[in-house]
């Protein structure tokens, strides 16, 4: 009798510990991040066409968030914001995207979302597409990761030189999508794992599977201790693939194929998530790094309601759809209207796992964990919008957004006797009011001249701040 109330006293002081241990135990962090998808490409964000069950589950489950925005309109500096939670600028990554010819890339330096985690014991991985500099002194492994897997810039550059590209254009996609073994063929992207190469080129066709399984076993792995896995998909970037067993054989539902095959892979991970009993304790993010490209047209995706695509500073260059899931922490069938972003990530990471970000440089993100299970008004007022090149040309406030569009720089008027210069030419400013107008259709400029003026100065000292104190990147010794 007394060794049956001892036993039964153990065994009750074990599941008392175990509960205090899940407790204590810091949450892991999934971010799904996919490349080059519209704002209109989830049936949760109104597609009628691509059929998305997993991430509208998961928006059923947990949170929606229908103004998030990214820190520019392409790969490199928007993948800058995210992970170090800084306007791009001021880490040095504003200028465009990075080639396989570039001498640049992220500064270890840089605190990472990835750098955060790893001081904590977590265990971190990534897996996908890195685009952050592809010399080894820039890769994942630099900057916080304990390994990497992926495609280390854009799946449409060939290595070393980005030489010897197939045509371009949704017609030539047509012919790349009708020919699966062009991935083979007619390209010659890497693949690498840590810091070698492993496959020259890559076969596109399993890429999304292969990263996906890879994040799998992670998860497995690592199912003991805290983990954060990101996983930046190559696609939906032009060119497209997917397996072959799933490919429709239409080039004209090629992107729909495609994201299909994404929601399906992203199913995968949370299935592990779940069979592992993981689910409360694991926050899952999925956004994309910009608006659709919408020159591509089929082969590119849907802004929905918003202006325009990638490329621009119009919202549907950088609004993108998001939705976080964490059943237990994030209310079910949720929807944040507020104004948030992917520069918001880092210092809401480091607030849900109770620790203080360097106080030896600032960054721009916004703790906004309070979004996340609760109806409080965003900490974001402010936004800047930076044009793909990184120059300065817009601002949100509240409702409202301001663009200054430039009409290009005066030249010396060729055949002129005089040879002056033209007159410089006025900017032209877009002024919307974005609660009554998301599809930025009416220049309100005109009637607000007063909101204009403040909008504008303000804009200016932002970036005149974000200028002074930017931080270098790396660049390769000699370059």
């Amino acid at each position: 009798m007394q060794t049956r109330i001892l036993l039964f006293l153990l065994s009750l002081l074990g599941i008392c510990h175990f509960s205090a241990f899940a407790e204590d135990r810091k949450p892991n962090f999934v971010i799904i991040f996919t490349d080059d998808q519209g704002y209109g490409d989830l049936g949760c964000f109104g597609s009628e066409t691509i059929r998305t069950p997993v991430l509208d589950q998961l928006a059923e489950e947990g949170r929606k968030f229908t103004n998030f925005l990214v820190a520019s309109p392409v790969c490199t500096p928007s993948r800058a914001a995210l992970l170090t939670g800084s306007y791009p600028k001021r880490v040095g990554m504003h200028q465009h995207v990075l080639f396989p010819s570039s001498k640049k890339g992220l500064n270890p330096e840089e605190h990472t979302i990835a750098d955060h985690l790893k001081q904590q014991g977590y265990a971190t991985a990534c897996f996908g597409k890195w685009h952050l500099g592809h010399h080894p002194e820039t890769l994942p492994r630099q900057n916080g990761f304990d390994t990497y897997y992926g495609i280390p810039y854009s799946n449409d550059m060939n290595h070393p030189d980005n030489k010897g590209k197939p045509k371009g254009g949704p017609d030539g996609m047509d012919i790349l999508w009708n020919d699966p073994e062009s991935t083979l063929t007619k390209w010659k992207t890497p693949l690498i794992e840590d810091e070698e190469i492993v496959e020259l080129p890559v076969d596109q066709r399993t890429i999304t599977r292969r990263c996906t399984t890879k994040a799998v076993e992670f998860i497995e792995k690592n199912q003991e201790q805290p983990f954060f896995v990101y996983l930046p998909y190559s696609m939906p970037h032009i060119p497209l693939y997917v397996p072959d067993e799933v490919r429709d054989p239409d080039p004209k539902r090629a992107y729909i194929n495609t994201i299909e095959h994404i929601d399906t892979e992203i199913g995968r991970v949370i299935e592990k998530i779940r069979e592992l009993e993981l689910a409360e304790n694991t926050y899952v993010i999925f956004t994309t790094d910009n608006g659709p490209w919408l020159s591509f047209k089929h082969h590119g995706g849907s802004a929905g309601p918003l202006r325009d695509g990638k490329g621009t500073t119009f919202e549907g260059g950088q609004r993108v759809p998001c939705v976080m899931w964490a059943p237990g922490k994030i209310p079910a069938g949720t929807v944040c209207d507020e104004v948030a972003g992917t520069i918001d990530l880092l210092p809401t990471i480091a607030a849900l796992t109770d620790t203080p970000l360097p106080d030896d440089r600032k960054i721009d993100g916004l703790d906004i964990s309070a979004l996340l299970d609760s109806d409080s008004a965003s900490p974001r007022n402010e936004f800047l919008y930076y044009t793909s090149r990184g120059a300065i040309e817009g601002i949100r406030q509240g409702k409202w957004k301001l663009l200054v569009k430039s009409q290009g720089r005066g030249k010396k008027g060729k055949g002129k006797a005089d040879g002056k210069a033209k007159a410089a030419p006025q900017p032209v400013y877009l002024l919307f009011d974005l609660d009554a107008d998301i599809g930025e259709s009416t220049n309100l400029a005109e009637d607000h001249p007063d909101v204009v003026r403040k909008l504008e100065a303000r804009m200016k000292e932002l970036d005149a701040e974000i200028e002074e104190n930017a931080r270098p990147t790396w660049v390769k010794e000699g370059a």
